[in-house]
Order: structure tokens, then sequence, then C-alpha cells
């Protein structure tokens, strides 16, 4: 009858247990929680920087412009760009211009009205896209 005793160390390494199989499992972890860490850095940044915009209406001026209303809620401190356009009633762009509104210490919903020069009949005004810089 064999009467060896089994030691720790051997138990250890039979069932792989021990500190080189816990390494790899740690810097997994680790890298796990790294991307998730800049994914979120990057969906937090993203939306601290997003303007939001809303068209309220437009008129048309004279056969030369056409203005354009709208509201904006952007970051504090921060002035913003936008692209005012007209378009006729093909969607095609007949004037448009970048305007650069002011910085607000609130981040709350101011209005503008923004008057756009245009070569042609326009049967609409908007605003195509803004952005913080």
């Amino acid at each position: 009858m064999n009467t060896a005793v089994t030691t720790p160390a051997q138990l250890d390494e039979r069932y792989g247990r021990g500190p080189r199989r816990r390494l790899p499992a740690i810097l997994g972890i680790a890298a796990a929680a790294l991307v998730v860490g800049v994914f979120g850095w990057w969906t937090w940044q993203g939306s601290a920087d997003a303007v939001d915009v809303a068209g309220t209406g437009f008129e048309l001026v004279d056969q030369h412009s056409v203005t354009v209303r709208f509201q904006i809620t952007a970051p504090a401190d921060r002035p913003v760009h936008c692209i005012v356009e007209a378009q006729d009633e093909e969607f095609g762009i007949v004037g448009w211009r970048v305007v650069t509104l002011p910085a607000s210490s609130q981040r709350t919903a101011r209005a503008f009205v923004e008057s756009v020069p245009i070569v042609s009949a326009a049967t609409t005004g908007l605003v195509n896209s803004c952005w913080v810089s």
C-alpha cells in the first residue's frame, strides 16, 4: 500500500492553482476595466460637447434673404458655430452662412434669429449643424 502524502504544492500544481494562473486573470480584468473606463470617458466627453438645436421657424424676407429662427442648448462658457441655410423646393441649397454665437455662462436654451442671403427663391430656412469650438 502506497502511503505517500500529497503536499499542498502538488495539489495546486495538479488543479491549476497558484500565482502563475492568477496573473493572466488579473491582467485581463485590469485590461477590461481600462477599456470600460476609456469608452465611458469618450461617451461622457461626447455628450458634454453636444449642441442641441431646434428650428422654430423661418421667413422669406425678400428675393435676397431669409431669416431663420432657432434655439440652441450648448455647453457653458464655449462659443458655438452653426451653419444656417436656405433651401429651394427641391431641397437644393440656395443660400448659407456660418454664424458664431456667443458663449453663455449656463447650459440653457437660447433663441436666435439669423439672416441668410439667397441666390434664388427659397422655400425653407434651417440650421444644418452646430458645434462648439
